[in-house]
């Protein structure tokens, strides 16, 4: 068993890769990392801001209709 674990963390480890990124292909990895978690942020905030204005725009119309009903003196 801690042969295998041994072997795996082995095999998982990185060599030393003698390559280059240049400053263009890291910048644009670097733009297109940043607009993915944008995006994902902007959809999340979506799902969730638009159906709570919904609610409290509901809550908003209902809560004049309650009061008028309930005036002293109404049958």
């Amino acid at each position: 068993m801690v042969r295998i674990a041994v072997l795996s963390l082995g095999l998982l480890t990185p060599a030393i890769a003698h390559a280059y990124i240049g400053p263009g292909a890291g910048i644009t990895a670097l733009g297109s990392l940043l607009a993915l978690v944008g995006a994902v942020l902007l959809a999340l905030v979506g799902l969730v801001w638009y159906p709570l204005k919904r609610l409290l725009r509901a809550r908003r119309k209902a809560a004049p209709a309650a009061t008028d009903t309930d005036t002293p003196g109404s049958p």
